[in-house]
């Protein structure tokens, strides 16, 4: 499922016509995927995680059918600090580790969710239409990943959500060399 995109993303001689138009086979990568036993919500985990990961490889093809009707080139770029500097601050031990990092996730969906609702107005309405339809998704994810947070504990998260917030802030309001989606102040 994810080699195609990989395949894409990653190779200099790419076409996006070729990929938005492959034969898709439709099969479902859980029967792949083995839950940990360690984790008694590993099955749940994996299923909502995993169909998070298809309606985001959708998302990617409808963006890249929007950028290639217009005449857009797809090209790489870099990912910004954001994500990269809130990854520093995940602890080392289960299941705490996938605590953090589903609390990260949940603040890059909710900053994308934010950050949808203020360009959409500004678009034209196609783009607006899918602005709007990708804000609802991000907010649907938001509450995912803190629900399955959450879960994961077993206890209230509120404190750990409450350090990511910080560290969040602190990256957004500082001065950002690269200016991303999701980046700071730019420079």
């Amino acid at each position: 499922m994810v080699k195609p995109y990989e395949t894409f993303v990653y190779n200099k001689e790419r076409d996006a016509n070729v990929f938005l138009n492959r034969d898709i086979k439709k099969n479902d990568i859980t029967s792949e995927l083995v839950a940990s036993q360690s984790l008694s919500i590993s099955v749940d985990l994996m299923t909502k995680m995993v169909r998070l990961i298809k309606e985001e490889f959708h998302h990617f093809e409808q963006v890249l059918q929007i950028m290639t009707s217009r005449g857009i080139e797809y090209n790489n770029m870099r990912a910004g600090r954001y994500a990269k500097q809130l990854i520093t601050h995940v602890r080392t031990h289960e299941p705490s580790t996938i605590i953090d990092k589903l609390i990260i996730g949940a603040f890059i969906e909710a900053r994308s969710c934010e950050r949808f609702a203020k360009l959409a107005p500004h678009l034209d309405d196609e783009l607006n239409k899918f602005y709007v339809s990708l804000l609802r998704s991000e907010a649907r994810h938001y509450q995912d990943y803190l629900a399955l947070a959450q879960d994961i504990a077993g206890e209230d998260i509120s404190d750990r959500i409450a350090y990511f917030r910080q560290q969040e802030a602190a990256l957004i309001l500082s001065e950002d060399n690269e200016f991303r989606f999701h980046s700071g102040t730019p420079v």
